[in-house]
């Protein structure tokens, strides 16, 4: 696959819907609500969903619901056609006033800034979705969650499966098992179909653990890992799955994690992508056997297999850093084996 030349191309690339989510939201009813729509991975799902709907030929509103600090990403979704409502979903006065969709997508979080704001980051991933799952207790809903509620474990396991007990190591990884318990307990509750997505680690070329390598050897930097394996998923296909997803939300809940087909090596991605680079790399990984390791066995069962594979995306990666290509400056801090974020 070409690497796109920019981001009009990247997001049009990002955002096309598969054959099979087309198919699928030809049969699905009612409306979607995707909330949080304003991070880094809100933006292209509200695109592909748009897509989808105009290609399947249905009639169906797409809401893009975020406190939209940043202006540019709402700026960005109403240039697209998509309909945004800005909305603070800890505010319950503001979260009654958004329409009722048969569907919907929670994204809102908090991750980065946890170390020394433990009560925001509790209050941002426990408390705000027990107020969202309460509010659409009669709309199926797909809840992000992330890998890092597992236990770190070795690339021999072939990666944590979602039966696995969850150990969440720090208090950003806690508080998003308590954001799944809150979605299970209202699954349980109300008997609304909720699917939890554990995802770990989306590949935009804008961010990721490609670009967070990437930009460091471009830039003559050291490369400083404190684990030597990880996971990616192209950020095309996680949007896919995503929306794909909205079709097994069960009561109980049911879990899914949803990654590559693939356990990287740090070590070898660095220095292929030194080599397509033409850079000197320095390298700095300690001994360390275990790392946040995902088995996407599951939702391969369900959707396929991803449509981009690890090696294109390591050379799209290059490329696009070559070429100037623009960064979010959002590192994803794969690195991290302590928890701490």
């Amino acid at each position: 696959m070409r690497t796109p030349l920019n981001e009009l191309e990247l997001d049009e690339l990002i955002a096309q819907p598969s054959g099979r989510l087309v198919e699928f939201f030809k049969r699905l009813p009612g409306d979607l609500s995707i909330l949080g729509a304003n991070g880094k991975i809100g933006l292209s799902l509200s695109l592909m969903a748009k897509r989808a709907v105009e290609k399947a030929g249905v009639n169906k509103k797409i809401y893009a619901v975020s406190r939209f600090s940043d202006p540019a990403g709402r700026n960005k979704l109403e240039e697209w056609g998509i309909e945004t409502i800005a909305c603070d979903l800890n505010d319950r006065e503001q979260l009654l006033r958004l329409p009722l969709t048969e569907n919907v997508v929670f994204m809102a979080g908090r991750k980065f800034g946890t170390d020394g704001s433990e009560a925001l980051t509790w209050a941002m991933n426990v408390l705000m979705p027990s107020y969202c799952a309460e509010y659409y207790k009669n709309s199926r809903i797909v809840a992000f969650s992330t890998g890092c509620v597992y236990p770190l474990v070795s690339k021999l396991s072939g990666g944590s499966v979602e039966t696995d007990h969850p150990e969440p190591v720090g208090e950003y990884a806690q508080s998003c098992l308590g954001r799944e318990r809150v979605f299970e307990y209202f699954s349980q509750k109300n008997n609304t179909p909720v699917l939890l997505l554990r995802l770990n680690y989306s590949t935009d070329l804008r961010y990721g653990v490609l670009s967070d390598i990437g930009r460091k050897i471009w830039q003559e930097e050291t490369v400083v890992s404190g684990v030597e394996y990880f996971n990616i998923l192209w950020q095309g296909d996680a949007n896919n799955y995503t929306l794909l997803a909205l079709d097994h939300c069960t009561s109980p809940a049911n879990y899914l994690n949803i990654t590559g087909t693939e356990i990287l090596s740090v070590k070898d991605v660095a220095e292929e992508m030194a080599l397509i680079m033409g850079k000197k790399l320095d390298l700095q990984i300690p001994s360390a056997d275990t790392s946040y390791l995902n088995n996407s066995g599951k939702a391969f069962g369900y959707f396929g297999t991803p449509s981009i594979q690890a090696k294109e995306l390591i050379r799209m990666q290059a490329e696009w850093i070559m070429q100037g290509g623009r960064e979010l400056n959002k590192p994803t801090h794969f690195e991290v084996n302590n928890g701490k974020y």
